[in-house]
């Protein structure tokens, strides 16, 4: 397998190359490339719309293995790739053009491949609540729909694009809430100085608007790895996939033993902790690790970041000889970097190790 950094991909055979993709529960999906064509535009031409977000390398949203074969990876953030996923065959399928037939380990199941197009639908502004000087809540309720009615689908740890209407542009937030029949889509949402979704939001919307919601899009969720531990890490709003995940446990009354790790900056940063305690109420092995930077008052939190806090719990269990978690983890590239490498140095395999990396410009 090669990897050539190069924005320009070399020229496909003739009838272009061949793409085998397996999913984690075994489905295998095929397409061909064509001559300058990403794997990402050929599975799309053969009706199989593989989980993305930006499109141009910069989101890591579309972050896939590829097992054997040889490709260009075009230009891309190192932030959404590190050279170190990369040297180990690691690609972003936006930006990757093949140079022979592919084989290709896609990270989710293949329920998360879309066929068709992705649902566009409009929903009205239910609540807008403050939780931190940075921080709302937004629930929206669906529209009544004559073909699919109201009723929210979509999978815990899925994402939409909301978009105000008249306007092009569009922001993705992940669901925090469950699928429902009411119609409800709950998204915590930091608000970015600047950002136009969050200048919107800040400013200007109140109940009764309309949004137009793209979705549900994405590949992060619950994985079937039998009763392994679940450890959920989070920094910030990147805790809301997290969210709809834990409850989605609680709902089902799974009995993982779940441990949940969100990091913020300071005390005044901390929210979701009504959520917390509601699915505590329901799991009967759960425990909560609140972790601030900066100085605080409250005994019950723990200095520092999560990353850190994670690597003194992993390593203590390591010391004693216990069995190690499945990790899901969602915050800025950076904090996944680093649970990616503490965890890897306490024993935990990267194939255990799920997350949904932020991208500044599609979440402002």
């Amino acid at each position: 397998m090669t990897a050539v950094p190069s924005s320009e991909p070399l020229p496909a055979a003739p009838d272009g190359y061949p793409l085998t993709m397996t999913t984690l529960d075994g489905e295998v999906i095929e397409a061909t490339a064509a001559e300058g064509q990403s794997v990402l535009d050929a599975a799309a031409d053969a009706g199989h719309l593989l989980p993305a977000l930006c499109r141009k390398g910069t989101c890591g949203a579309c972050v896939a293995t590829v097992v054997d074969g040889e490709f260009t990876l075009g230009d891309h953030s190192e932030l959404a790739l590190s050279p170190e996923r990369a040297a180990s065959g690691g690609a972003l399928l936006c930006c990757t053009y093949p140079d022979s037939p592919l084989t290709i380990s896609l990270p989710y199941e293949r329920s998360r491949v879309l066929t068709g197009t992705i649902s566009v639908c409009s929903a009205t502004v239910a609540a807008i609540d403050r939780c931190t000087h940075d921080v709302v809540r937004l629930l929206l309720r669906l529209d009544v729909d004559a073909e699919d009615g109201g009723t929210a689908e979509f999978e815990p740890g899925q994402f939409a694009q909301l978009q105000i209407p008249g306007e092009e542009e569009t922001r993705a937030y992940s669901y925090s809430n469950i699928p429902n029949w009411d119609g409800e889509l709950e998204f915590y949402i930091r608000l970015r100085e600047g950002g136009h979704f969050s200048t919107w939001l800040d400013r200007t919307a109140k109940t009764g608007d309309t949004l137009t919601v793209h979705g549900p899009q994405g590949a992060f969720g619950l994985v079937e790895t039998g009763l392994r531990p679940r450890w959920f890490v989070a920094g910030g709003t990147g805790v809301s996939p997290l969210f709809s995940m834990a409850r989605r446990m609680a709902e089902f009354q799974e009995p993982h033993a779940l441990r949940f790790y969100l990091g913020v900056g300071g005390e005044s940063d901390l929210f979701g902790e009504d959520v917390l305690a509601e699915v505590g109420g329901e799991l009967p092995d759960f425990s909560v690790q609140l972790c601030v930077s900066r100085p605080c008052e409250r005994t019950d939190v723990r200095a520092g970041s999560p990353v850190a806090a994670l690597a003194e719990d992993l390593e203590a269990l390591r010391k004693q000889d216990e069995e190690l978690p499945d990790l899901y983890v969602c915050g800025p590239p950076g904090m996944i970097d680093a649970v990616e490498k503490v965890a890897q140095e306490a024993g935990v395999p990267i194939t255990r190790i799920l997350s949904e990396k932020f991208s500044v410009s599609a979440t402002a």
